[in-house]
């Protein structure tokens, strides 16, 4: 019955979705296909069945094992809608965990974690940072944790990371590669690593380093559109560096009621679906999302499963997409 509502909703053959669902290494005529299948899937709350995946092996008198229990947890912000990253981040984690037979048995915030609101679970994925007090409640709990984020620790824990601080340097060198001398930077400030990028790309170029144009934020849309509302107004900005794409998307928008989409370049970092729908489309530097979600699941049951025992980090590179706001 799920699989013909997920078909229903996607407007497939139930053949098809039960291929995407059941094989995660099955591939779709259409890229986005196979995304769509699994979101309509998490919406209804599909879980696969491990029962009737041993029946088409033909293993009918093998005892079906028990499915792992994972549970995900947002670091930064207490709710998917405010960061779109987190949201298609948290989607990719979700498909692997279903693709792996797991079950997603809990979404919690930072702060339900602080509040003692954890879950039994075999399993924590955390997404985004990872404040002190959470870690540790965690680690008093169980060591099968992994952190997916853009900030490394000091391998507290498994962690899955492409590196922030790399990613605002490319952006920078883009930015001075095109004569920019007084780049503005919005975002998070407080031990952000995309934020040393920006600093340290100045002090290696020699670029003045000019706090007012540093703005803080707390890396949100509406933030963004206030924070530009201010540095546009500086005849000096001419280009600005923001540490996400939800903080640009509110650039954007202010740059585009100033009518200064021309005068002063945009750039920023995660390369979110909506970079590629906006005007002007989003120039931005890629963190691979999918790949990441994909390999802290896959990380997380080898841990569980005893298959390492040591701290582990795999990290991925980001990589620079140009488009129209630079």
């Amino acid at each position: 019955m799920s699989l013909k509502k997920i078909a229903e909703m996607t407007g497939v053959s139930v053949s098809t979705v039960s291929r995407v669902l059941n094989n995660k290494e099955y591939t779709c005529a259409s890229p986005d296909l196979k995304d769509k299948i699994w979101a309509a899937a998490a919406e209804i709350h599909y879980v696969p069945n491990e029962s009737a995946r041993n029946l088409q092996r033909g293993s009918r008198l093998e005892t079906p094992r028990p499915q792992k229990k994972l549970a995900v947890i947002l670091g930064r912000f207490d709710s998917l809608k405010k960061d779109p990253f987190f949201a298609e981040l948290f989607r990719s984690v979700e498909q692997e965990i279903f693709a792996s037979g797991c079950v997603l048995s809990d979404f919690l915030s930072a702060a339900d974690v602080q509040a003692k609101k954890l879950p039994t679970a075999d399993g924590f994925i955390i997404l985004g940072r990872s404040p002190e007090p959470m870690l540790s409640a965690i680690k008093q709990k169980t060591k099968n944790i992994i952190a997916i984020d853009r900030n490394p620790t000091d391998f507290q824990i498994d962690e899955v990371v492409c590196d922030g601080k790399e990613a605002a340097a490319l952006a920078m060198d883009y930015l001075v590669g095109k004569k920019h001398e007084k780049i503005a930077y919005i975002g998070d400030c407080s031990l952000e690593t995309r934020y040393v990028g920006y600093c340290d790309s100045l002090i290696r170029r020699r670029l003045p380093l000019d706090y007012s144009l540093v703005c803080p934020t707390d890396q949100t849309e509406a933030s963004g559109y206030e924070a530009m509302k201010k540095l546009a107004a500086n005849p000096s900005v001419s280009a600005v560096l923001c540490a996400n794409d939800a903080t640009a998307l509110g650039a954007l928008r202010a740059l585009r009621e100033a009518r200064k989409t021309a005068s002063i370049d945009l750039i920023s970092i995660d390369n979110i679906q909506a970079a590629e729908e906006v005007s002007p489309l989003l120039t931005t530097v890629n963190i691979p999302k999918k790949d990441m979600g994909k390999m802290a699941v896959r990380l997380l049951l080898d841990r569980i499963a005893h298959g390492h025992t040591e701290i582990m980090r795999i990290e991925f590179q980001p990589r620079l997409i140009r488009r129209e706001s630079c």
